[in-house]
């Protein structure tokens, strides 16, 4: 089989287009790319439905842990403090169980699989990091900034639309650009979460254990997904740049704020 095939037959097996049983032998350099290239699409999946949903979320935590209401400010630190507090692999693996008692009663059976319960602990996870990230944003407003709106006559809702949130944002976006990136990094752990893979239709990392356990060189497999994220990172920050100029068009050139990739090694 040539490397043309093997992409044709492989390129998209993770979401269930293509050749339905892996290859048993003689493994290829771009069996191994075109596979684990597949399962990328899962962790792009997982990634940018979690850091969406979870970017709303955020917004509204960081507003209840802002308002002076104790119905509001005191769930919203204790969603904070739990969800940064523990390690996402212990969320994981709490999730799954708990998501199983739930099938178990017979309501919700699709919270145990991947694509939805390993969707939504990265949903929170993500959700409560970038949160406390844009509540110290909304502390940084300049108030010369809100007198200014209260000057115009601006209150309420429409001085929070028109000068706070979006201050708040331009402030928090550097910060929340690693936290994107961190988020898709995190996806990796999907594997080892308990979540099943559905049909041998694993993330990027499920294909290079594969690869590895039938090879028993770990040096090859694990290198590429390396590289695909890199590439990911590389695409991230791109993009994040992109909202980051627009956020900051107003300014002038060498005053706009630049990204830059800092990795949390501990989370």
């Amino acid at each position: 089989m040539s490397c043309w095939d093997t992409i044709q037959a492989y390129a998209l097996r993770s979401i269930g287009i293509g050749e339905r049983l892996l290859p048993k032998s003689d493994f290829t350099l771009c069996q191994q790319f075109t596979l684990i290239g597949s399962g990328l699409m899962w962790n792009i999946y997982f990634g940018v439905l979690a850091l969406t949903f979870g970017f709303f979320l955020a917004n509204a935590m960081a507003l209840a842990k802002a308002s002076k209401n104790p119905w509001l400010n005191r769930p919203a630190n204790w969603f904070i403090l739990v969800f940064r507090g523990s390690p996402l692999f212990i969320q994981f693996f709490l999730a799954y169980f708990i998501f199983l008692r739930i099938k178990q009663s017979g309501a919700l059976p699709w919270l145990t699989s991947a694509q939805a319960g390993a969707l939504i602990v990265l949903m929170l996870n993500t959700a409560a990091y970038s949160a406390e990230i844009f509540y110290g944003a909304l502390r940084s407003v300049p108030k010369g900034e809100v007198e200014a709106a209260d000057a115009y006559g601006m209150t309420g809702w429409s001085r929070f639309i028109r000068v706070i949130w979006p201050t708040s944002m331009r402030l928090a976006w550097p910060a929340y650009t690693n936290e994107a990136i961190f988020l898709f990094h995190a996806t990796t752990l999907v594997f080892f979460s308990g979540f099943p893979a559905w049909q041998q239709r694993g993330d990027a990392l499920y294909y290079a254990n594969y690869f590895a356990d039938k090879t028993f060189n770990p040096f090859i497999a694990y290198p590429i997904v390396g590289l695909y994220f890199i590439a990911l990172t590389l695409a991230i920050t791109s993009i994040f740049g992109l909202i980051n100029r627009r956020l900051n068009r107003h300014l002038p050139r060498e005053k706009r704020p630049r990204l830059r990739f800092r990795p949390q090694y501990i989370r």
